[in-house]
C-alpha cells in the first residue's frame, strides 16, 4: 500500500489522490531473489514437481533472448537436481550458429550460463512458423537421440503456461484473500475493485481471473448462509503486452479447459464466454513486445522515484503505465474512490 497523500501534484501518485484511488502492490517479483524473482516461479513449483514425479532429468523450455521465465527455470532446475536446456529466440541466432557472434554475458543470460544451462536458439521467423511447442518438442527429441548425461527431458512451455503450471496462480489468489482479511482486520469495510497485472502467454491471467472468480463465488455462497453482505469480486484487468486480446482469450480458455474447467456444469456457457466475463484483457503492448517508447520509460522512472518500486519495462511497467494513463485516464469516473 502506498500512501499517495504528500506527493507533488505533478507525481503519478498524486494524481490518483486526486481522484482517491488507492493504490496496492503485490510483490510477486520478490517471490524468490534474483534468481527466481517474479511469477514464474510460482508455476515451477508445480512443473518441476511433476519433472521430478516423472524421473525426468531434465527440463526444456522456451523464450526470448533475456527471458526471465528461461532464467528463473534454470536456477529451480540446478537446485532440484536437473539439467536445464533453453532456446532462447534472437535476431543474432544465425549470426552465433555461424560463430559469427555470441550469445554473451549480459542480463539474464549471464545467469542462465552461470548455472551451466545448454543454450539453442532459433530466429522470430522460426518461433512464428514453427511454434514454441514444436521448437521444445525437437529439443526434447534430440537430448533423448544425442545427449549422453541426460536422456529424459521434461517439457515447459513458454512462460511455464499450461494447466498444471497455472494452478501456481489460484495459490496466488488464495494468498491474495488472506491478504484482504488481514487488511479487513483494522479496515472493516475495504474490497478490492480492481486487479491489475501484465499478460504474455496467459497463464498467470487464467489463474488469477478463475481464482477471484472461484474464491469470490465461494466467500459468497458461505456470506449468504450466514446472512452477511455479498461483495463482489474485483474486476480483472490483463495488459497483454505483445499480441492481441482475442489470442490471449483464445490461450487462457484453452488453459482453463485442460485445468478441467471444461467438465463443470455449466451448459449454457462456454469457456471462452466464462473467461471473457472473468477478465478484460486490454491491447497494451504499445510498440510491440520488449520494446519501450519514452513515456513508458519517463513513467517507470517516476514511479520508482516516488515510491522505490522499481517496474520492469517487458511486463509490469508497461502494464500500469497503460492501465493508469488509458484505462483510468479514459474511464474518469468509473475509477473514483476505487482501491
Amino acid at each position: 500500500n502506498n500512501n499517495n497523500n504528500n506527493n507533488t501534484a505533478t507525481g503519478i501518485l498524486a494524481r490518483l489522490a486526486e481522484w482517491n484511488i488507492k493504490l496496492y502492490v503485490k510483490r510477486d517479483d520478490a517471490t524468490g531473489g534474483t534468481e527466481l524473482g517474479g511469477n514464474k516461479v510460482r508455476k515451477l513449483e508445480f512443473l518441476l514437481a511433476d519433472a521430478l514425479a516423472s524421473e525426468c532429468d531434465s527440463v526444456v523450455t522456451i523464450g526470448g533472448e533475456q527471458s526471465n521465465h528461461c532464467r528463473a527455470t534454470a536456477a529451480a532446475s540446478r537446485m532440484v537436481g536437473l539439467s536445464p536446456h533453453l532456446i532462447l529466440r534472437t535476431r543474432r541466432a544465425d549470426a552465433i550458429h555461424d560463430k559469427k557472434d555470441d550469445i554473451g554475458w549480459v542480463g539474464n543470460i549471464l545467469f542462465d550460463r552461470m548455472v551451466g544451462s545448454t543454450i539453442y536458439t532459433c530466429t522470430p521467423g522460426e518461433y512464428g512458423r514453427l511454434g514454441s511447442q514444436k521448437l521444445v518438442e525437437d529439443v526434447c527429441n534430440h537430448i533423448e537421440s544425442n545427449n549422453d548425461n541426460d536422456s529424459n527431458p521434461y517439457p515447459i512451455p513458454v512462460g511455464g503456461s499450461n494447466a498444471l503450471g497455472t494452478w501456481g496462480y489460484i495459490n496466488a489468489v488464495d494468498e491474495l484473500m488472506q491478504q484482504i482479511e488481514t487488511i479487513q482486520e483494522e479496515e472493516k469495510d475495504f474490497a478490492l475493485d480492481h486487479v491489475v497485472f501484465a499478460t504474455g502467454s496467459g497463464g498467470t491471467a487464467t489463474g488469477i481471473s478463475v481464482g477471484l472468480s472461484l474464491a469470490y463465488a465461494s466467500l459468497n455462497q458461505k456470506n449468504d448462509e450466514l446472512g452477511k453482505q455479498q461483495h463482489p469480486p474485483p474486476r480483472v484487468h490483463a495488459i497483454g503486452v505483445c499480441d492481441n486480446p482475442d489470442y490471449f482469450y483464445n490461450s487462457m480458455s484453452s488453459i482453463a479447459d485442460n485445468m478441467g474447467l471444461a467438465n463443470l456444469p455449466t451448459p449454457d456457457t462456454t469457456t471462452e464466454q466464462f473467461v471473457r466475463t472473468a477478465v478484460t484483457v486490454h491491447h497494451g503492448k504499445g510498440r510491440g513486445y520488449a520494446i519501450s517508447t519514452d513515456d513508458e520509460l519517463d513513467f517507470i522512472l517516476q514511479f520508482a522515484m516516488e515510491t522505490g518500486i522499481v517496474l520492469d519495462p517487458v511486463y509490469s511497467g508497461k502494464a500500469l503505465y497503460y492501465f493508469l494513463k488509458k484505462v483510468v485516464g479514459d474511464g474518469g469516473e468509473e475509477y473514483r474512490d476505487t482501491n
